[in-house]
């Protein structure tokens, strides 16, 4: 039986990941007039006197809503909010587990951007941080933008920030293992979805001199018309020697690749032709663009991986619980660039200069290190960015 099917067969066994435990005792007449009727009368008339005492009140400080619409489930597309819920449950036992963090499903039955940005405004008065999960490009980056502009929590969009931030990490420390200077290599990104221009951005944002974005319609390069907003966007910041053509054309001489986009699409002839020493990270799911055997084989100096069981395993989940334990620790309205610089930081940081190798450039997912070093380093760089509550 493989993995799929175990997991099929828990699913039917567990009927669910996630359930409610109570933290007020209710035994006796007194314990319930405490917790409910007449006595939570004087807690609601102090939040309605000062909005916020409602994180110290109730469970609002340790509470994050998984939102998605359902259309860009793992590898699997647009297969609805019902579909969507053992992914959405997951990620939040993952924030349990993880980080001690209460996060619920909230699976929305509209693809609507004006309607998803009102539902989750209006709810988002029950919550600590919004964690936007599996909605399809472009409508992702609009969402998540009125969304900021809009809620006075951190609003979070993993597919796009964990996905970037955890991939820089990954890659300060591949760098540091080839002697590379992150200003002078170029890196090529296949798969600019949500994904791929989140990682490209950032890895701007941590000083690359130059990053060139590819997609299904080729090397993305300014000038050139893009019906994809986001394209239009990401061409102008990147591709500072306007290659054009396909991705072959644009991973020669190249000393960083990396994937967020379809199976089997990167040739060993492709890796030779990259710079020396080059690193390459394949994060297609559940298929790479190329195998890490395939990829070692053809000259590559490190590489990353999405899958599990293999070494430089590039998970989301060596960020997300941290990022939200450091936000909702010192109760952030926003999480901020320089929050996400300071988490990648942190976990690159966890790996020494005497545990760094090829095959070691990221902590364990299991590593408990992980949550306390990046919740520290959010909570810190909230504070110096000022959107600290406490």
């Amino acid at each position: 039986m493989d993995v799929y099917e175990k997991s099929l067969k828990k699913h039917y066994e567990w009927a669910g990941k996630l359930e409610v435990k109570l933290r007020a005792k209710i035994e006796t007449l007194d314990d319930l007039a405490l917790c409910y009727t007449p006595g939570v009368s004087r807690a609601c008339t102090e939040i309605a006197a000062d909005k916020s005492k409602s994180f110290e009140l109730t469970g609002r400080h340790n509470t994050v809503a998984v939102v998605t619409d359902g259309t860009a489930v793992l590898g699997l597309g647009d297969i609805g909010p019902e579909a969507a819920m053992p992914v959405m449950e997951g990620k939040c036992a993952l924030f349990k587990a993880f980080a001690g963090i209460d996060a619920t499903p909230v699976c929305l039955d509209t693809k609507d951007v004006d309607e998803i940005v009102k539902v989750v405004a209006a709810i988002s008065k029950s919550y600590g941080g919004i964690n936007l999960e599996d909605i399809s490009a472009p409508r992702c980056f609009e969402i998540e933008r009125r969304l900021k502009e809009i809620c006075d929590i951190p609003v979070f969009h993993d597919d796009q920030h964990g996905t970037a931030i955890v991939a820089g990490a990954a890659l300060l420390n591949a760098l540091r293992v080839v002697g590379k200077d992150i200003r002078a290599v170029r890196i090529v990104i296949n798969g600019a979805g949500s994904a791929g221009i989140a990682i490209a951005k950032f890895f701007l944002d941590l000083g690359a001199g130059d990053v060139v974005c590819v997609d299904k319609c080729g090397v993305l390069v300014d000038g050139e018309h893009y019906e994809n907003p986001a394209h239009e966007e990401i061409s102008k910041r990147t591709n500072k020697t306007k290659i054009r053509g396909t991705l072959a054309d644009a991973i020669v001489g190249a000393d960083v690749f990396l994937g967020v986009s379809a199976p089997k699409i990167v040739s060993k002839a492709m890796i030779k032709s990259m710079a020396a020493d080059p690193i390459v990270f394949p994060l297609a799911n559940p298929v790479p663009e190329i195998t890490r055997e395939e990829a070692l084989e053809a000259g590559a100096a490190v590489v990353g991986t999405g899958a599990s069981g293999k070494p430089n395993q590039i998970n989301n989940v060596l960020m997300f619980p941290g990022i939200f334990r450091g936000a909702l620790d010192c109760r952030a309205r926003d999480i901020t660039d320089n929050m996400k610089r300071a988490a990648a930081a942190a976990l690159s940081a966890l790996v020494s200069d005497e545990e760094l190798h090829a095959d070691y450039i990221l902590p364990n997912p299991l590593d408990k290190r992980v949550v306390k070093a990046v919740s520290q380093a959010v909570t810190d760089a909230a504070r110096q960015d000022g959107v600290n509550r406490i």
